[in-house]
């Protein structure tokens, strides 16, 4: 029987193509559930009790439920991930044309296995900024697009001219990866006749009618119109964008025994949704707050493939700035503060490297986790993950008592080990940490997998983090 949670899991995953809309979902389930937005431009009157949440560029958002018995300088609970995936983003001038093709110019975003980006289906999504006009005056909204069928292909060689290819694919990210939208054969009318004037040239695709634009020198008008009818606006009033390439064949539940999640982008949105119901979940009933002393609250950051040193990063103040305005609300006292971040705990939910039956000498033989094992608590001596004793012990007595199965993860010596926003955060903000992840195959593929029984283990276990952390924590003494 399909996991209630899995079948969420894979909603959120197809209505999230980007970091943009992924944002825009965690917005309208909080919404629903009775969380209120609020803005960083603006004054924060915050009460006990209340929920909230906010968002940075639209692709960072933090949400946060304060208890009832809370006070400035108590605790914050917080389960840490990251909205952003590696992916192939379109360039700032992005037309491309060689060999009687028009092809797309992007550049590789993250560590991403781009191999795996050949001979699939294609699309764009992303957010535009666009010119709006009401009442005779002017305006500039950003909207988020996605155009869900498949118009790009980036196609691999015939092996018959490349004899060696299957003794090892090389792929060239600058000359390789270009994206082929179409032939100058069928979209030769379609061509600007002039700079910053805008006329109308058929193009041999459907019979539509095709505008060039003031961006057609830097974008293809095919690619423009696309986008513009896909937002209802026209191709002039798109005045700039952020858009990716993104794979058109929809997450599912699959396998023989419907055992697996097949998608994109499980790493890491599958923890942001897991951390997120889970805050949603703690907070749903009309006493679930009434006797947390602490502020529950779930980050969900952009920027983590590529080093999260980014306004809207876990590098950026965004942690910090939050948890400073909610104590200030309570209390102008500047000292409460640091005393808060001692009392506070995150949780960094980051997907961890399941064991491939494959490559089975990729992993030490304690340390080697498995699907349906529950979420994987990080450790690495060298601080690649912020995990120690406390820590460790903190979320998986959680497990235990809530009969969780929780695992254990360390890189072999002789192989490097990655990082997540853990370390930053802890070393940012100086609050107590530990690494975890659910595990998964096909990591920073365009097509992961992992298992449903994991999504519904992690969403419990960050559930019970919520409920439970302020009361094991009270029966915890170190530094005193």
């Amino acid at each position: 029987m399909e996991s209630s949670v899995a079948a969420d899991l894979v909603h959120f995953l197809n209505a999230s193509p980007t970091a943009f809309h992924a944002v825009e979902e965690a917005k309208k389930k909080l919404s629903s559930a009775g969380y209120k937005q609020i803005s960083e431009r603006e004054d924060w009157d915050l009460e006990a009790g209340k929920k909230y949440f906010f968002t940075r560029n639209h692709s960072t958002i933090v949400a946060f439920a304060i208890g009832e018995k809370y006070v400035a300088g108590n605790g914050f609970y917080i389960v840490g991930a990251h909205t952003d995936s590696p992916c192939l983003k379109v360039k700032p001038v992005s037309k491309v044309s060689e060999g009687g093709f028009l092809e797309v110019g992007v550049q590789t975003y993250g560590s991403g296995l781009w191999h795996t980006w050949f001979d699939r289906d294609l699309s764009i999504a992303g957010r535009i900024i666009i010119r709006e006009q009401k009442d005779g005056s002017e305006s500039y909204a950003h909207r988020l697009v996605s155009i869900e069928e498949p118009i790009m292909r980036i196609p691999t060689l015939a092996i018959h001219l490349d004899r060696g290819v299957n003794d090892g694919f090389k792929v060239n990210t600058q000359s390789h990866l270009a994206p082929v939208l179409a032939t100058s054969v069928k979209a030769k009318l379609n061509k600007p006749v002039a700079e910053n004037v805008s006329v109308e040239s058929e193009v041999p695709t459907d019979g539509k009618k095709m505008k060039e634009t003031k961006n057609s020198q830097k974008h293809h008008s095919l690619l423009l119109q696309l986008i513009a009818a896909q937002s209802s606006c026209e191709p002039d009033d798109i005045r700039d964008f952020e858009l990716q390439a993104c794979d058109t064949q929809p997450s599912i539940i699959a396998g023989a025994m419907k055992e697996f999640i097949f998608s994109g982008r499980l790493d890491n949105l599958c923890m942001s949704f897991c951390s997120l119901k889970a805050l949603i979940e703690s907070t749903s009933s009309a006493s679930s707050l009434q006797d947390e002393t602490g502020v529950r609250m779930v980050a969900l950051f952009d920027h983590e493939e590529v080093g999260s040193n980014s306004a809207q990063g876990a590098g950026s103040p965004v942690m910090l700035d939050a948890l400073s305005r909610i104590t200030s609300s309570f209390s102008s006292e500047t000292k409460l503060l640091p005393k808060a971040i001692q009392r506070s705990f995150l949780v960094s939910a980051d997907m961890a490297h399941a064991l491939h039956p494959n490559y089975m000498d990729k992993h030490e033989e304690n340390h080697q986790p498995k699907m349906h094992g529950g979420l994987v608590i990080k450790h690495n001596a060298s601080q690649r993950y912020a995990t120690n004793a406390v820590t460790s012990f903190i979320f998986r007595e959680i497990a235990t008592k809530h009969g969780i199965p929780v695992q254990d993860f360390v890189v072999r010596n002789d192989m490097p080990c990655g990082s997540t926003i853990g370390p930053i955060l802890a070393s940012g903000v100086g609050i107590r940490t530990v690494d975890v992840g659910a595990p998964q195959l096909s990591m920073h593929s365009i097509r992961e997998m992992c298992a449903v029984d994991d999504v519904k283990h992690s969403y419990e276990h960050f559930k019970a983090f919520y409920e439970e952390f302020s009361h094991l924590d009270a029966k915890i003494t170190v530094d005193i």
